[in-house]
């Protein structure tokens, strides 16, 4: 999994250029660095799609919470129903606490969250956060 680091940060500023130009804050060093500071192998997933790597998802627990990082997939295979099943996936996975994530302001990203039971925590102008209770 550390191999993967340098092509997931490429990941990341692919997908989330066109959210941080819009709100003024793409910068092409920092979206970098932000994922290689925050990268923690042992809680990321690879996201596969026919034999080729597509995406990332980091599920850390965080006390009684799990927060879901760095959920990214490849630009060509949005839209199409793979983030979804990914996210019923970890969420499908056992955990008694709620689980935690943040998108940013106006992403295309917040419905796929809010179909899965996602609420609004809080916001700023930057980011939304967002969680889901534990189901019984």
């Amino acid at each position: 999994m550390p191999g993967d680091i340098e092509w997931l940060v490429e990941l990341r500023a692919e997908v989330l250029r066109a959210d941080l130009e819009r709100l003024g804050r793409y910068d092409e060093h920092r979206v970098r660095e932000r994922m290689r500071a925050g990268f923690r192998p042992e809680f990321t997933r690879v996201i596969v799609v026919d034999g080729a790597d597509a995406g990332s998802i980091t599920v850390r627990p965080d006390g009684a919470s799990r927060c879901i990082e760095h959920f990214y997939l490849a630009s060509a295979l949005q839209g199409r129903g793979v983030g979804g099943e990914v996210l019923g996936r970890v969420l499908a996975e056992p955990h008694d606490g709620p689980t935690r994530l943040n998108v940013l302001q106006g992403s295309p990203a917040r419905r796929l969250y809010e179909r899965a039971g996602f609420t609004l925590d809080s916001e700023t102008e930057v980011d939304v956060f967002l969680s889901r209770a534990p189901r019984a």
